[in-house]
């Protein structure tokens, strides 16, 4: 990946081959060397003039993703729809309980938000001004026309079209963005898709198919960021559509910073780095934040242990607890159908509830602190969990440089030394820090066939993960991971790759694991399937098996209806309290209100809940229900495209 000095700014032209052909014996001047040199809004392209007889055929071949878009490859347009975006607006009218202030709480003006340890207010947070955001469209060359809409001097109408799903949540707010646009005389052509194509693993925003396009990132309790920022992180076909920085957003600064921020274990260190990529991400504007979510939860009046908390984005972290007197079945009303289970490419919030009632959580952040959850505990240095040694390195060794880049130690590279200094590497071994985290499963771990979780599982559980044939759009972790080895069937011990220190190692280090020996409906054991052929297992995308508190038969999933679970009776914590547990489709937020207040659902979450605070804030006085209604730190956005096909 070719990293740029501004962000992933303009022409990258690749020669393929020059032909020198015969001509006519006259001298001619003809260009033989192509200097490209790029700035934040042009391209310069220089030439040097050679005098020769014979002259020349240049093919030139343009990397995909490499033209900038018409409209928002200029950073002036871009600002200007941020300035146009009237935030206050959109929020009011999907949170209309909300106060003045308490909607000014909610607005980001980064992708980290208010209120966090690693925020730092960028220069310019692009509040509400039509009149200045009009302004930068009359710069870009797009002047208002009688028609309402601007055009530029070509008479080309400034439109654009907006891809989000179908959520009736998005749908509200998205119709009151097109209006903020339309003031400012940019037309927006709003789609809204199934959310099954929007974050499928060849369609939507995995192949970058947008102009704009929004979506929330669920929030966690560490910001990360280095797969939706850094340069290295941008899908391409050529890279096999590796990374989330579907904008293609490339600022050396903060492609910088954000690496530098995920590989330190000291919090200011931290804080300042992300204060670098929060000043780039905002003056490039590659992707307008918009707001936190209001996460509204509610539950039957009497259910027992569903309990929401700040920083858990997942409210089935303790699925095996809920529990409601005299009923064996739980039904959970879900706004959106997954469009399959295998999360490691279907990363859609949807898919990722529904899995983890088979599957669990591998560990819990429960207001915004991290707790174990089929580990015996989480690996830390106090605990003795995770070692830093100091190892000698020597020329060609993987190492992570002083920049977070990881990569064969080279002369000229600089890098940290065991004393946290940077030095340059000249050729002579140099002595780095290295960690060592050793991961530990509780006892009695079973998948929910009888079997025992074996230590080729948590091998094929790593396999998969970093394969790039399964689908998988990032190995971030997996490049900073010199080697693994499995004890006995309950420890995996990573060996970090030395320079890299990762501040959430106690999380990025802890294995998972896949039944290596379960037979599928083919014959084959699911150890010896290729992962190419992952995605498309029934009982990997349909029926997967886990060690989970329930489970899911193949056929026990009615498409566009409901998925219906069992009980595990394997299930390492005891028997869940409730036998049986659905997952009922129910798309429309005022269906799934009502059919809580009648008790014929017992669940309904956040994504099922949009406009519907105050009807469920009055059926709680009513006692029909019990409602749950807090600030999250799952955030909506809309990215910008910045490069076409």
């Amino acid at each position: 990946m070719l990293k740029r000095k501004i962000w992933a700014a303009f022409m990258l032209l690749t020669v393929v081959s020059v032909v020198l052909a015969a001509c006519t014996p006259e001298t001619v001047n003809v260009p033989v060397t192509v200097v490209v040199k790029e700035t934040a809004l042009q391209t310069v392209v220089e030439t040097q003039i050679s005098t020769v007889v014979e002259t020349q055929v240049v093919e030139v071949e343009k990397a995909s993703f490499t033209t900038p878009h018409p409209l928002l490859g200029d950073l002036r347009v871009r600002q200007g729809i941020a300035y146009c975006t009237n935030k206050a607006e959109l929020i009011t009218s999907v949170y209309p309980f909300l106060s003045a202030e308490e909607s000014a709480a909610i607005q980001m003006d980064t992708f980290i938000p208010k209120g966090h340890w690693a925020y730092t207010a960028p220069s310019e947070s692009y509040n509400f001004d039509a009149a200045k955001g009009g302004a930068l469209f009359d710069e870009a060359g797009w002047a208002m026309t009688d028609s309402g809409f601007r055009a530029n001097a070509d008479g080309e109408e400034m439109a654009i079209s907006f891809k989000t799903t179908t959520a009736a949540f998005r749908q509200t707010w998205a119709a009151v963005f097109e209006s903020n646009m339309a003031d400012c005389g940019l037309r927006v052509l709003r789609f809204h898709v199934p959310a099954a194509w929007w974050f499928g693993d060849t369609t939507g925003v995995a192949r970058r198919d947008y102009e704009l396009g929004a979506f929330a990132w669920v929030g966690q309790a560490d910001p990360g960021g280095v797969s939706l920022y850094a340069c290295d992180q941008i899908p391409t076909p050529e890279n096999g559509w590796a990374g989330q920085n579907a904008m293609g957003w490339c600022n050396e600064a903060a492609s910088t910073g954000i690496k530098l921020a995920n590989n330190t274990l000291n919090r200011q260190e931290r804080i300042d780095n992300y204060a670098i990529v929060q000043e780039e991400f905002a003056k490039d504007m590659p992707s307008l934040p918009l707001f936190n979510r209001v996460e509204t939860n509610a539950s039957a009046p009497d259910m027992v242990a569903f309990e929401p908390a700040p920083g858990e984005a997942y409210v089935t972290y303790n699925a095996y607890e809920w529990e409601i007197p005299g009923k064996d079945t739980i039904v959970y009303a879900m706004g959106q159908e997954p469009a399959s289970l295998f999360t490691l490419v279907e990363d859609a919030f949807v898919a990722n509830i529904a899995y983890s009632f088979i599957a669990g959580r591998p560990f819990k952040s429960l207001n915004y602190d991290f707790q174990p959850t089929y580990h015996k505990a989480l690996p830390t240095l106090e605990n003795g969990g995770a070692v830093i040694n100091e190892v000698e390195v020597k020329e060609g060794d993987v190492v992570v440089d002083a920049n977070g880049d990881v990569g064969p130690l080279a002369a000229g590279m600089k890098v940290k030394n065991a004393a946290g200094e940077e030095v340059e590497f000249d050729g002579t071994p140099v002595t780095m820090q290295q960690m060592v985290v050793t991961s530990v499963f509780v006892d009695g771990l079973m998948w929910s066939d009888g079997t025992p979780v074996t230590a080729a599982d948590a091998e094929l559980n790593d396999k998969i993960v970093c394969d790039p044939d399964s689908g998988a759009t990032t190995f971030f972790t997996c490049d900073r991971t010199a080697s693994v080895e499995y004890p006995d069937d309950v420890t995996a011990v990573y060996t970090v790759v030395p320079g890299y220190l990762s501040p959430t190692y106690f999380v990025d280090f802890t294995q998972g694991a896949r039944p290596s020996q379960q037979v599928l409906s083919d014959g084959r054991k699911l150890g010896d399937v290729p992962a190419s052929e992952w995605a498309t297992l029934p009982e990997i995308a349909e029926c997967p098996m886990g060690y989970g508190p329930y489970t899911l038969a193949c056929g026990d999933w009615e498409k566009g209806v409901s998925l219906t679970f069992h009980a595990n009776p394997f299930f390492v914590f005891g028997a869940p309290k409730t036998p049986n547990l659905v997952i009922q489709i129910i798309a429309d937020p005022n269906q799934a209100v009502a059919q809580l207040r009648t008790a014929e659902v017992d669940i309904i979450t956040s994504e099922s809940t949009p406009g519907q605070e105050q009807v469920l804030k009055d059926a709680e006085a009513a006692g029909e229900v019990k409602a749950y209604i807090e600030a999250s730190a799952t955030w909506e956005h809309i990215d910008m495209s910045l490069f076409t096909k």
